[in-house]
């Protein structure tokens, strides 16, 4: 089975040889986290880096980055010229100490070239990412709970996963 199909989260293992996999991650790391949903649409930039981040509370909480690029799925848009955190970007998340990172794109690193800092940065730091978001439109700004809960499988970096929301 490929791993990285629809929605799917990524956990240190999936970049790191020894980084926790999923059968390592608690339950709480996945699961009833307090969100904030940051909107950056894709028609003022691709590139997003931390001066578009700052100024929100984003400390313990899962930080999803709506774009509207979800609008291009299953398209052969969608995997081209996609939006993407820069390696700043992932700095600034790290540096505040948030718990998750989701994007409503293909990638959450620009895919034109074959390093992938904010993969790097924030699995090196435990962060989990979750990547191919859909709908974040109808989740309000701040007062939600998110969840991406995968199963818990032995030596697997990356799974898809029914993230959720609920409104607080």
């Amino acid at each position: 089975m490929v791993t990285n199909t629809g929605t799917y989260i990524d956990c240190p293992f999936h970049r790191f040889e020894n980084g926790k996999d999923l059968s390592e991650v608690s339950l709480e790391q996945f699961a009833e986290l307090d969100g904030i949903r940051i909107q950056v649409p894709f028609s003022k930039t691709l590139s997003i880096d931390e001066t578009v981040l700052k100024g929100y509370e984003v400390r313990n909480r899962a930080v999803l980055i709506h774009t509207g690029w979800d609008t291009h799925w299953n398209t052969e848009k969608y995997y081209q010229n996609h939006p993407f955190l820069t390696e700043g970007a992932a700095k600034y998340l790290r540096d505040c100490g948030v718990k998750l990172v989701g994007i409503d794109s293909h990638n959450i690193d620009d895919t034109t070239g074959r390093s992938r800092p904010v993969h790097t940065t924030l699995l090196g730091a435990g962060i989990l990412i979750v990547e191919h978001l859909c709908d974040l439109q109808k989740l309000p700004d701040d007062g939600f709970i998110f969840s991406a809960v995968p199963p818990k499988f032995k030596g697997v970096g990356t799974f898809p996963v029914r993230a959720m929301a609920r409104i607080a």
